[in-house]
């Protein structure tokens, strides 16, 4: 179990850190595929950037707990970050998205954050 707790755990820091790359160098396309297609330009660029800054830290935060805080600490922050794609959830909804993205990837990525942190928690 803590091999998969922590396999899953870093694989999830890394998606974040990934995801935090696209929104800072490629914002259409991360916007569309976060299920609220938005404009590259204008105001949009700086939600954008802030997104891609946010879900980047996410990731570095979390990998930096996992390594030198250990599993419980990380387990605390999993369950805390699990907001995170809820609250995208409710977003997308909120904005015209559909429902199989909002509930297919956001928050479908808030149930696993949730089993990583149970997986984290447990070891």
């Amino acid at each position: 179990m803590t091999v998969t707790a922590y396999t899953l755990a870093v694989v999830l820091n890394l998606f974040c850190l990934f995801l935090g790359y696209r929104f800072l160098f490629q914002p259409g396309p991360a916007a569309t595929g976060y299920g609220v297609p938005a404009d590259a330009g204008g105001d949009a660029a700086a939600y954008l950037t802030i997104k891609g800054v946010r879900d980047g830290t996410l990731g570095v935060v979390g990998l930096a707990l996992l390594a030198f805080a250990g599993a419980r600490p990380e387990a605390w922050f999993m369950l805390c970050v699990a907001l995170v794609p809820l609250a995208d959830t409710l977003i997308v909804l909120r904005h015209g998205g559909t429902k199989a993205v909002a509930f297919g990837i956001h928050f479908a990525t808030a149930i696993v954050v949730l089993i990583s942190a149970g997986l984290l928690f447990a070891v």
